[in-house]
């Protein structure tokens, strides 16, 4: 294990220092955009933390690279007791629009690997134009809801 470590990593590289990439550090990732929690944040199961964290990011990307340079974009996370749901919706002028010469050309791979990385926790994305102008990106993700603590037996 440690050969194959060396040679992912050379010796006189150190180990990473970022913080792990979790929903508790979307601050740093949002910087120009808005954003909206719903409901009351929670520890998530890492897998779906991380998932989440990695959508905004990607989704935060696009719309720098694809909304042009006045777009905002607005967050919304929302904490439901079986579900996360995250939204990226920007006011930019939207994604390129499919044509019949390139099918794919109104999805590139960011949008399929947030898709795949949803789907892989039994989640699903939607992405596409917002009806009121520039883009949207909503993913849905499943968490187990809360386990109900035993309450004591009352008292006769």
């Amino acid at each position: 294990m440690r050969s194959v470590l060396g040679v992912l990593r050379p010796k006189e590289e150190k180990a990473p220092r970022a913080p792990v990439p979790s929903l508790a550090n979307l601050d740093a990732l949002i910087e120009p955009a808005s954003t909206a929690i719903i409901g009351t944040p929670r520890p998530l199961p890492p897998e779906i933390d991380r998932a989440a964290y990695r959508i905004v990011q990607e989704s935060l990307t696009n719309v720098r690279r694809h909304a042009g340079s006045q777009a905002v974009a607005a967050v919304t996370i929302d904490y439901r007791p079986d579900r996360l749901t995250v939204s990226i919706a920007d006011n930019g002028r939207g994604a390129p629009v499919a044509t019949p010469s390139d099918p794919r050309s109104g999805e590139g791979t960011g949008i399929a690997g947030m898709r795949t990385r949803a789907e892989a926790l039994g989640g699903e994305l939607a992405a596409g134009p917002n009806p009121g102008g520039g883009f949207l990106v909503s993913a849905s993700l499943p968490i187990s809801p809360p386990t109900p603590q035993p309450t004591a037996p009352e008292e006769a």
